[in-house]
């Protein structure tokens, strides 16, 4: 109470002595009366700190000042503005959340801070608020010039027959250019702030997105290493038993061996013997000796085919290798785009595949087709023919074809060539269309579960023949001027219940001799 009632005494006391200082010198001239009520003004003591009445955010004297849960002081234009900006009720200083969109005035700070401003109005008379030239108040804005001039001025040659301006009506009209310009500039802010959060987010997207690809990537090449180590491992396997198995044969033939060099080493010893005795010994032993040394003699022969088949093993490993793998490797003529894919649908088995199912968080980049359930494949074409085939299976509900580079792909578009789009379409599970203008119905003897897409882009054709027995569905006749995709899209139904799949191609490899 003591602080208020010293504002408004020094309220009265500041209008008093400005209603006491309004008049003229002898010359009558108001720059001299000016001067005095300056010094004598500026010559008092303010009881306020300028520093305390500013508002944080727009760094001016409070204009309605309001008090936060916090207890932290805001104009209330102020606070609101920033509220709007930023989308949430939280103090900018202190960032804790607000209660309601209105918080209360401070009426005491609001007396203060309009006390002060009452206080520098009567204080900020500046000499620069008059006429160089004339000492008279600058009253009038000159057109031509662009600056204020006094009244006498304007009757001057200098600014005769120049358009003029009051001040007030000058300033209004300057204040709403800037203020129009000022409202570009804070919306391009404001774009470039959102602009920032997605980089933001596409910054950490690329980072998950390389964590997820290189995992897939690991985990292919582990199939591969596998596979790898599979085929070394039955190789080895054979090697050891065929290893084991001509083992065993040299060392029975040299346990054969070993047992008749022992046999005929002993005769050959005993015979020595008798033939070392005497004669009447000798006569006795002869006999024996004759029966013993009449030893069956058999030639050992080298075994056969006992050496490993090196070449059997070693002989184009790599290349047998090699057509193993490909029993197990698929190829696709293409592959579908992630990065085009709307958010809910989701591209697996080596990107061949996609399915609807729940929404993902991905990034708006130009590239998706968030206007529609579709995606493009990887590869594009300006050139030559190409043929993929698609596996739609007993889905109820697809849209397959090719459609050029340059379609909506942020907004719902009209399937026909007219939008570039060359489509055809299965509806509700039994409706077929050409996606012409207007549509064409498609009449099918048997539903097909395999379609083959051929491209033909010098001759502007696009077919669609059934897999089944090679019959034309519908072939669309037309110019192409740019880049085509392979378009598809599943239609809306149960996860995992709807995809379409590129059909892999059949490897074969053809042998020519070199040179």
């Amino acid at each position: 109470m003591v602080r208020r009632y010293a504002l408004q005494v020094q309220q009265v006391f500041f209008l008093r002595l400005a209603e006491k200082s309004e008049h003229f010198d002898s010359t009558g001239s108001a720059l001299s009366t000016f001067r005095r009520l300056n010094s004598k003004t500026m010559a008092m003591s303010c009881p306020f700190n300028e520093e305390d009445l500013l508002c944080s955010m727009c760094c001016q004297v409070f204009s309605f000042p309001v008090t936060l849960t916090c207890q932290h002081n805001f104009c209330k234009v102020c606070i609101q503005s920033h509220w709007e900006w930023k989308g949430s009720l939280t103090c900018p200083l202190c960032h804790c959340k607000e209660n309601t969109w209105r918080p209360p005035i401070n009426l005491a700070l609001k007396i203060a801070s309009d006390t002060f401003k009452t206080q520098a109005s009567v204080v900020s008379v500046k000499q620069d608020d008059f006429c160089s030239v004339h000492n008279e108040e600058l009253k009038l804005f000159c057109r031509k010039d662009c600056k204020p001039i006094c009244i006498v001025c304007h009757s001057s040659r200098d600014h005769k027959d120049h358009d003029c301006d009051t001040i007030s009506e000058a300033a209004a009209a300057r204040k709403k250019e800037l203020s129009n310009k000022y409202e570009v500039l804070r919306e391009h802010l404001y774009s470039i702030e959102s602009m920032k959060r997605n980089l933001e987010k596409l910054g950490e997207y690329i980072q998950n997105q390389a964590v997820q690809t290189e995992a897939q990537i690991r985990e292919e090449f582990e199939k591969m290493h596998q596979l790898l180590r599979e085929e070394e491992a039955a190789r080895l396997t054979v090697l050891q038993a065929e290893t084991n198995r001509k083992g065993r044969v040299v060392r029975k033939q040299l346990e054969n061996i070993t047992q008749t060099f022992a046999d005929i080493s002993e005769i050959i010893e005993d015979t020595e013997n008798t033939l070392r005795s005497d004669d009447l010994s000798f006569l006795r032993d002869w006999k024996e000796a004759v029966r013993r040394v009449c030893y069956p003699i058999e030639e050992a022969e080298y075994p056969k085919d006992a050496l490993i088949d090196t070449a059997q093993y070693l002989a184009s490993l790599k290349y047998g290798v090699w057509k193993r793998i490909m029993g197990e490797v698929k190829y696709c003529p293409i592959a579908l785009d992630p990065n085009t894919a709307q958010p809910n649908l989701i591209v697996s088995d080596e990107v061949t595949r996609v399915s609807y199912g729940k929404k993902q968080q991905l990034p708006d980049n130009p590239e998706r087709c968030s206007g529609r359930l579709a995606v493009l494949a990887a590869t594009g074409f300006t050139t030559g023919k190409h043929s993929w085939g698609v596996e739609v299976g007993d889905n109820q509900e697809w849209y397959i074809g090719v459609a050029r580079q340059s379609i909506k792909r942020k907004m719902a578009a009209f399937l026909n060539p007219a939008e570039g789009f060359w489509v055809i379409g299965l509806n509700n599970g039994e409706n077929y269309w050409a996606q012409t203008s207007p549509r064409t119905r498609l009449i099918l003897k048997r539903k097909p579960k395999r379609i083959t897409v051929e491209l033909d882009y010098e001759k502007g054709k696009v077919t669609f023949l059934s897999a089944v027995d090679g019959s034309t569905i519908y072939m669309f006749k037309d110019k192409f001027t740019e880049k085509v995709f392979p378009y598809f899209a599943p239609g809306i139904h149960s996860e995992g219940e709807n995809s379409l799949k590129i059909c892999p191609l059949r490897v074969s490899v053809t042998l020519h001799q070199d040179g």
